[in-house]
Order: C-alpha cells, then sequence, then structure tokens
C-alpha cells in the first residue's frame, strides 16, 4: 500500500513567508519537521521565523518580481536546502476595490507584477531542479475570486484566473515528471490581506470580517500540507474552500 509523504523528507521552498498564509504554511511544515526556504521581503520577519525553528529555516531576502535576483538566489541556495522538493508559490496580494474606471494605474500594475510575474519567475526559476531530480511539487495560492468576480475585484480576479489556468497548464506539462502541481483556492480568509487591500485602513479592514468566522492562515496551511502529504502517486489539481458563513452573491443587476 502506498503511505502518506513523511514531512521530514521534504525541503519547502515558500515566498510570501513572512505573514499570513505564508509564515502559517512555514510553521505547519517546520513543526513536523520539515526544511524551509523561507523567502520575503521583511528580513526582521525572516529572522524571527528562523528563531522560532533552529536549523530548519533557510532565510532568504527577495523580491520575486525581480527575476534576475529571483534566479540568482534560488541557484545560491546551500545544501541541504538546495534540493527542494515544494514550492510554495504564495507571493500575492489585493489593492483596493475601486471600480475598473477609478481604479489607480499603479494599484493594477502591482498587483500583476507580484501575482503574475512574481509568480511566473519563481516557478521558471525553480522547476528545472525538481524536474531534473524527477521529484517536486509546486503550490499555488490562488484564489476563489479566480472563478468568481465581485465589484471591484477586477484585476485581483483577473490575476488569480491567471493562477488558475497556469497550474493547469503546468500540470499538463509536468505529469509524469515526478512534478506534482496544486492550486489551493480559498475563500474568505482573516489575514493581513485586507489590511494590506486597504494600504493600512485598519478600520476598514476590520469591517470586511465583522460579525464572520473567516478561515485562518493556519486553516490554509492546512490544505497546504494535506496536499504535499499524500502518496506521491496522487496529484491534488486544486483545493477550493470557503468559510463556512460565505455563499455566492447573486448576480449584481444595476437599476436606474
Amino acid at each position: 500500500m502506498y503511505q502518506m509523504l513523511d514531512p521530514k523528507t521534504l525541503t519547502v521552498l515558500i515566498t510570501g513567508a513572512t505573514s499570513g498564509i505564508g509564515a502559517a504554511t512555514v510553521r505547519r511544515f517546520a513543526g513536523a519537521g520539515a526544511r524551509i526556504v523561507a523567502v520575503g521581503r521583511r528580513v526582521e520577519r525572516l529572522e524571527a521565523l528562523a528563531a522560532e525553528f533552529p536549523g530548519l529555516i533557510h532565510p532568504v531576502v527577495l523580491d520575486v518580481r525581480d527575476w534576475a535576483a529571483t534566479q540568482a538566489a534560488i541557484a545560491a541556495l546551500p545544501e541541504p536546502f538546495a534540493a527542494y522538493n515544494v514550492v510554495f508559490a504564495n507571493a500575492g496580494l489585493a489593492l483596493g476595490l475601486e471600480p475598473a474606471h477609478q481604479v489607480a494605474m499603479d494599484d493594477w500594475r502591482d498587483m500583476v507584477d507580484t501575482n503574475i510575474t512574481g509568480l511566473l519567475n519563481t516557478v521558471r526559476a525553480a522547476l528545472p531542479g525538481m524536474v531534473e531530480r524527477k521529484e517536486g511539487h509546486v503550490v499555488f495560492t490562488g484564489s476563489v475570486a479566480g472563478d468568481y468576480p465581485y465589484p471591484g475585484g477586477n484585476t485581483y480576479g483577473a490575476t488569480k484566473a491567471f493562477v488558475k489556468q497556469f497550474s493547469l497548464g503546468l500540470w499538463a506539462d509536468v505529469s509524469g515528471t515526478g512534478v506534482r502541481v496544486t492550486n489551493i483556492e480559498p475563500g474568505l480568509t482573516e489575514t493581513e490581506f485586507s489590511l494590506v487591500r486597504f494600504k493600512g485602513d485598519e478600520t476598514r479592514a476590520e469591517k470586511i470580517y465583522n460579525g464572520t468566522a473567516p478561515m485562518t492562515g493556519e486553516d490554509i496551511a492546512e490544505q497546504v500540507f494535506f496536499a504535499c502529504s499524500v502518496p506521491r502517486h496522487v496529484n491534488i489539481n486544486r483545493i477550493q474552500a470557503m468559510a463556512s458563513v460565505q455563499g455566492f452573491s447573486p448576480l449584481t443587476i444595476k437599476r436606474g
């Protein structure tokens, strides 16, 4: 019989590791004995994570939107972290809820640069090593917004639709190589997500979750952990989960 994978056999490269889903996933895997390459832009948070799990975490200060820097950072990983067999391309963000005709172009560019370009940089730099080793797993942070649009979610939702389709296309490319691909698609989840979306406006961010029981970063980390722990002959294509309080909105009707 096939057995679930032992997390102690995993070396997990996680982008966006300094907060939210990324930080929770670092703690879930490291707590189970996996080695972690923790990638982020905030050095103090990376160092704090490394201090929680001495010897298990290799911090990498990196902006994944920079292709040359991403390529160089992955090429420079020391042993035993260089033999990563899971890459969690988690770095991403949402900015604003304005309608398309009022949105700041810089917000659109930042979402595309991070959610799409940063993801592509990560995959292109990390994938060849896993294919060569004939063992690996690429995991993405998608969103229910990639399937279900909502007012003000224009470009954010479009970037997550890209992630969904790219994950399927990537699986078509690598199936049979020993590399697996999974897209994790959360719904309502309380992390720093809304605080970033509203650019530090805590009152506005808190209103998103008032009166609800949202999922947490730890809930999503558990889904990532599950997808990576199943026997290697199984590929979890996608996991889409919503908070129990969340449902599907009716189609918008504008009345004159």
